[in-house]
C-alpha cells in the first residue's frame, strides 16, 4: 500500500499532472463549453467527433460492419475515407448522440496534448536528459506553432504514442543515448508495452502511423544486426537479448504487424484520387515554411500573415516550431550533455527528416519522399509531406534538451562551489525561463465555434435518406447530427469520396423533380430530409414549397424540416 501511495507523488506522476494541467491551459477555452464548442472550426473535428462514436457503436453492435459506416450510402468501405482514429473506439462506446459526441472529442482533444507532453518527457528522459531538459523538451515538442495550424486535425494532434512507444522500447532494451546498452536494465515487459503503444498509435491512422512503422521497421533492423554483432565481438558478455525479451520482440512486432495489415485493406480497396506525384507536389512545404508561423499562433500568427500568404497551402505550411527551440538546438549543438558523435548524428538525422518534409521540393522528391510514400494509396494519408514535422520537432526538442541539461548540470556545479551556495536557487530559477519562452511561443489564438444544434427531425428520420441541402463542409455536421441513430444516409464528406459526392450534389440540385427522384431512388434512398433553417440561400431554399403530387412522392412537415418519401 505504501508502494501504492509513494507512486502517486513519484516523478513520472508528476509529469502526468503537470501534463494534464498544462493541457488544459494551453488548449483554453476547449473545456470552457465542452458540449456546445469545438476547437478551429465545426466542419473536421464534427466528423472526427462522429468517426469516434461510429466506431464505438458499431463494435458494440455489429463488428462486422465496421467499415461499412451509415454515411456515403450506398459505399462500401466508406469508414476508411480518413483516418480511422480507432485506438479512440472505446471512449465511443459510452454515450450517444452529439452532445456526448462533441464533449468526448473535446476531452480527447486535451488528453492529446497532454500525451504529448508525457511522451516526449519520458523519451527524452529515457535517453539521458534530466529532468528539467527532459521537461523542456515535452513543451517544446508538445505545443511547437506548427501544431496550432492542426487544431482541427485529432489524427495529427494525436502523436504521444510516438514519443511514448520509443521511450518504453528503450527501456526495455536497456538502452540510453547517453549510457549506451545496460543489458542489467532490460525488461521485457517494457519491451512489450512499447509495441503495444506503437501499435495503438499506427491504428488512429496511417497519416502519422505510415511514417512511424518505416522507424520501427529501422528499429528492428538495428536489433537484427547489432545483437549479432555484439554478441560475436564480445563473447562472455551477458546476452543482450534474453530469451523474454526475444519473445517480446516477436510477439510485439507481429501484433503491430496484424493489426497494421487488417486496418490497410479496406484503405487499399478506397478509390483513387488522382495522381500521387500531383497531389504530393501541391502539398509540399516550401524551406521558408519553417519560419513562417501558423494563423493560429498568438505570437506569430499575425506577424506572419503576409509571408504566409504567398504559400500554396497555408492551411498546413506554417511549419514554424519555435525560435525558441531553434536557438536551443542550435545551442546544442555545442553546448550539451550529448557527445560530440552523437550531437553530429542527431544533426544528419534531423536535416534528412527536413529533407522529407519538404517532399518534391527537394530535387523533386525524386531520392526522398516520392520513393518512400509516392507509391502508396492516397487512401492511407502519406500525400501531405509537412507533417512529418512532427519527427522534425522531436530531433530538435532532443537537441534543445541536450543543452539545457548541460546548463543546468553547469549551475548545479557553480552553486556548489559558493559557500553558503546562496545562488542555487537563482540558478535553478534560470534553468526555467526557456520552458517559459516555449511555453509563450505555444500560445494559442484557436477560434472555438460553436456546433450547430441537432435538427429534432435527425432524431426521428430513418434511413436511407439524403439530409439536404448538402455540402462539402456541412455534410461534416450532418454527419455528427446522425450519431443519435446512425440511420443509413448518402451525406458524407472528407477522405476520399469526394468526387462521387460533388456528382451526388450536381445530379440532386433540382429537387424535387422526376430526375432527381429517379437518381436518388437508383440509390436505394427512401427520404430526403429537407432542412429549412439550414437551406436559406442554397439551391434547395423553395423545394420545400413545390408541389410534389405529380411526382409520385409523399411530403410531411416535421417541425423546421419537410420529410419526402420517395417511396
Amino acid at each position: 500500500m505504501g508502494r501504492f501511495f509513494r507512486s502517486l507523488v513519484g516523478e513520472y506522476a508528476i509529469v502526468i499532472y503537470a501534463a494534464l494541467l498544462l493541457a488544459v491551459a494551453l488548449t483554453w477555452p476547449t473545456l470552457r463549453y465542452p458540449l456546445h464548442t469545438l476547437p478551429q472550426d465545426v466542419w473536421d473535428p464534427s466528423r472526427q467527433a462522429w468517426q469516434i462514436a461510429w466506431a464505438g457503436h458499431i463494435l458494440l453492435t455489429d463488428p462486422a460492419r465496421l467499415w461499412q459506416s451509415n454515411a456515403f450510402f450506398p459505399l462500401t468501405d466508406s469508414f476508411a475515407y480518413g483516418n480511422s482514429l480507432l485506438g479512440y473506439a472505446p471512449f465511443g462506446m459510452i454515450g450517444e448522440g452529439p452532445l456526448p459526441a462533441v464533449l468526448r472529442y473535446n476531452i480527447l482533444f486535451v488528453l492529446a496534448h497532454a500525451l504529448l507532453a508525457i511522451g516526449g518527457y519520458a523519451l527524452v528522459r529515457q535517453l539521458g536528459a534530466g529532468r528539467t531538459g527532459a521537461a523542456v523538451a515535452a513543451v517544446a515538442f508538445a505545443y511547437a506553432p506548427w501544431r496550432l495550424a492542426q487544431e482541427g486535425h485529432l489524427d495529427i494532434i494525436s502523436a504521444g504514442g510516438i514519443p511514448l512507444a520509443l521511450a518504453m522500447l528503450a527501456r526495455g532494451h536497456g538502452w540510453s543515448l547517453r549510457r549506451g546498452l545496460r543489458p542489467a536494465r532490460r525488461s521485457a515487459g517494457w519491451a512489450l508495452a512499447g509495441w503495444l503503444v506503437a501499435t495503438w498509435q499506427v491504428s488512429l491512422g496511417f497519416s502519422l502511423g505510415g511514417p512511424f512503422l518505416l522507424v520501427l521497421g529501422l528499429v528492428l533492423v538495428v536489433l537484427l544486426v547489432g545483437v549479432p554483432i555484439r554478441r560475436l565481438r564480445r563473447p562472455a558478455e551477458r546476452p543482450v537479448l534474453g530469451w523474454r525479451l526475444l519473445l517480446a520482440d516477436l510477439f510485439g512486432p507481429l501484433v503491430l504487424a496484424g493489426v497494421s495489415y487488417l486496418i490497410a485493406i479496406p484503405y487499399l480497396r478506397a478509390p483513387a484520387t488522382g495522381p500521387a506525384a500531383t497531389e504530393i507536389a501541391f502539398f509540399s512545404p516550401p524551406l521558408r515554411s519553417l519560419l513562417i508561423g501558423p494563423a493560429e499562433s498568438r505570437i506569430w500568427g499575425a506577424p506572419h500573415e503576409v509571408p504566409r500568404s504567398s504559400l500554396n497551402w497555408p492551411a498546413e505550411m506554417g511549419l514554424l516550431p519555435g525560435f525558441v527551440l531553434y536557438a536551443l538546438a542550435f545551442a546544442g549543438l555545442a553546448f550539451s550533455i550529448w557527445t560530440l558523435r552523437q550531437r553530429l548524428l542527431l544533426l544528419v538525422a534531423l536535416a534528412g527528416t527536413i529533407v522529407l518534409t519538404l517532399g518534391t521540393n527537394f530535387y523533386e522528391g525524386r531520392w526522398t519522399y516520392l520513393p518512400l510514400f509516392g507509391h502508396l494509396p492516397g487512401s492511407l494519408g502519406l500525400r501531405i509531406p509537412g507533417r512529418l514535422m512532427v519527427w522534425a520537432t522531436l530531433l530538435l526538442a532532443i537537441l534543445a534538451a541536450g543543452a539545457v541539461a548541460e546548463f543546468v548540470r553547469r549551475a548545479e556545479h557553480l552553486s556548489e562551489q559558493r559557500i553558503p551556495p546562496w545562488p542555487g536557487p537563482w540558478l535553478r530559477l534560470a534553468t526555467f525561463v526557456p520552458m517559459a519562452l516555449v511555453l509563450v511561443e505555444g500560445w494559442n489564438a484557436t477560434a472555438h465555434p460553436v456546433v450547430p444544434a441537432q435538427p429534432t427531425a435527425m432524431r426521428t428520420v430513418s434511413g436511407p435518406m439524403l439530409v439536404l441541402p448538402s455540402a462539402a463542409l456541412t455534410d461534416q455536421t450532418v454527419m455528427l447530427w446522425s450519431t443519435t441513430r446512425f440511420q443509413p444516409m448518402v451525406n458524407g464528406s472528407g477522405g476520399f469520396g469526394a468526387a462521387r459526392q460533388a456528382e451526388l450534389r450536381g445530379k440532386v440540385a433540382t429537387f424535387p423533380d422526376a430526375a432527381s427522384i429517379e437518381y436518388l431512388r437508383s440509390l436505394n434512398v427512401d427520404r430526403v430530409l429537407l432542412l429549412r433553417s439550414q437551406s436559406a440561400g442554397t439551391s434547395w431554399e423553395r423545394a420545400g414549397d413545390i408541389p410534389v403530387d405529380a411526382l409520385g412522392i409523399r411530403r410531411e412537415d416535421i417541425d423546421d424540416a419537410v420529410v419526402f418519401h420517395l417511396r
